[in-house]
């Protein structure tokens, strides 16, 4: 879909962030469940999102912790990307995208049970021995028909999503997912991505590595198809190449055990000379490694190099800069989306209410707390809706959003040549889209070229 890609590699400095908000806020937001949240916006075509919303959950919680970044600038640059496209006279005329967008709470099997909304529409309901109580037949509420799928994230997640997608032939494209097993056609055939696969970024990493003279490393990786697959890139591409030996290869588990994180860091200072340490890890294990390093007194000794896991993303060192300064991580080239700064800062709670997680959002990133529904637990200030993104917290926007965008805008364009072809001018849905074929869709997607 994207012929070229480049990657970079940047210096991570970050700055903590630190204001004082007070006065009232007691009824901006209705109180919400704990889980099952999911956006839901109208429209003529349906298209489904995933977006790890929040962390994986601990002691058999599915969810933790909200991802402001990786979570939150995510979906909400897929908000934008169709609201754009909706005011787009020449991109989908008389055509309204909607969406239905989910949390996979940053676990696979979560992300499946979630997914399976997705396919409610085309499965048959047999209610002919189904009665209410007055006798008569039930009458079912019709879920939403999603013609295509934005996501997921984590390769993994894609892994086990695409599995049932293309059961019901029901297209995917993901804007993070980069484990060189999905690019098995034969296996995932419905699945399609704007970034490149690990290996290009194994080769990134090793020419970093190369460039800084670092002949003797460590690699660390988060358990899963993700930080696997990267790793083991790079190790092969390292013996194809030669010049940079393996001191150790070391697994972070998918559920750590206490203490964990220490044994890592003991185990890497195993081998003190092979001070660099290329990461392939999901940017909760990159903080958990860096707190560890931090707290077993080994700050400046080990020299970082990150994946795209890593890359722009600010959350993984916060409050934790000394021992992350000097990291290198990398992202694909990417362009910054000005627009979406604008649209993200001028996002508040009164004009925001489509986002169900946005009120989370807003007690997270200032720090305090919406009334008696707040979630944020202790928190002494009170938040008061006048706060602004950027300007009373800090602001960077996440190295995915525009392929987020890209992805988005992917499955447009062929919304869009698949109308001209069926509908032959006919304005809005013609009867011949009413219906839309997955694998037709499909053949557009993975012809299409924008810019």
């Amino acid at each position: 879909m994207l012929s070229a890609f480049e990657w970079y590699g940047c210096l991570l400095l970050l700055t903590g962030m630190t204001r004082s908000v007070s006065q009232r806020m007691d009824s901006l937001t209705p109180p919400a469940p704990e889980y099952a949240h999911s956006i839901r916006l109208d429209g003529d075509i349906i298209l489904g999102g995933l977006f790890p919303v929040h962390a994986r959950g601990e002691r058999g919680a599915p969810c933790g912790e909200l991802k402001k970044e990786k979570g939150i600038h995510r979906l909400e640059a897929m908000l934008f990307a169709i609201d754009l496209i909706n005011k787009d006279p020449d991109l989908l005329p008389n055509v309204t995208l909607g969406a239905r967008i989910l949390d996979t709470c940053s676990r696979d099997t979560y992300a499946l049970e979630q997914s399976l909304t997705f396919v409610q529409a085309l499965i048959e309901r047999d209610s002919t021995d189904v009665r209410c109580a007055s006798g008569e037949q039930p009458i079912f509420a019709k879920p939403d028909k999603i013609i295509g799928v934005i996501g997921a994230a984590a390769s993994s997640v894609s892994i086990m999503v695409a599995n049932i997608l293309r059961l019901f032939k029901i297209p995917q494209i993901s804007y993070a997912s980069t484990a060189p097993e999905l690019s098995d056609n034969t296996r995932y055939d419905f699945f399609s991505r704007v970034v490149p696969p690990d290996s290009y970024q194994a080769q990134a990493m090793l020419d970093i590595v190369t460039a800084m003279g670092w002949n003797y490393v460590s690699t660390l990786a988060s358990e899963g198809n993700y930080g696997e697959s990267g790793v083991e890139a790079f190790v092969q591409i390292s013996r194809e190449t030669g010049g940079v030996c393996i001191a150790q290869s070391l697994k972070i588990p998918r559920e750590p055990r206490p203490g964990e994180f220490d044994k890592i860091i003991l185990r890497l200072l195993e081998t003190p000379n092979a001070r660099a340490i290329v990461m392939f890890a999901n940017e909760d294990d990159i903080r958990r490694v860096l707190d560890a390093a931090k707290r077993n007194n080994q700050t400046g000794h080990f020299l970082w190099v990150g994946s795209d896991s890593w890359g722009s993303k600010i959350s993984p060192v916060v409050q934790q800069e000394s021992v992350a300064e000097g990291a290198i991580t990398i992202l694909p080239k990417r362009a910054s989306i000005e627009a979406f700064d604008r649209y993200f800062k001028s996002r508040s709670l009164s004009n925001n209410r489509r986002n169900v997680w946005f009120a989370e959002f807003w007690e997270e990133n200032f720090g305090c707390k919406l009334g008696m529904h707040g979630k944020r637990p202790g928190s002494p200030k009170k938040c008061t809706g006048l706060e602004k993104v950027g300007r009373d917290s800090t602001y960077e926007q996440e190295g995915k959003v525009q392929f987020v965008m890209d992805a988005v805008y992917a499955m447009a364009h062929a919304l869009h040549r698949m109308h001209r072809d069926l509908c032959s001018g006919y304005p809005g849905l013609c009867p011949r889209m009413s219906n839309i074929d997955g694998k037709e869709l499909l053949g557009y997607i993975r012809n299409v070229s924008f810019n």
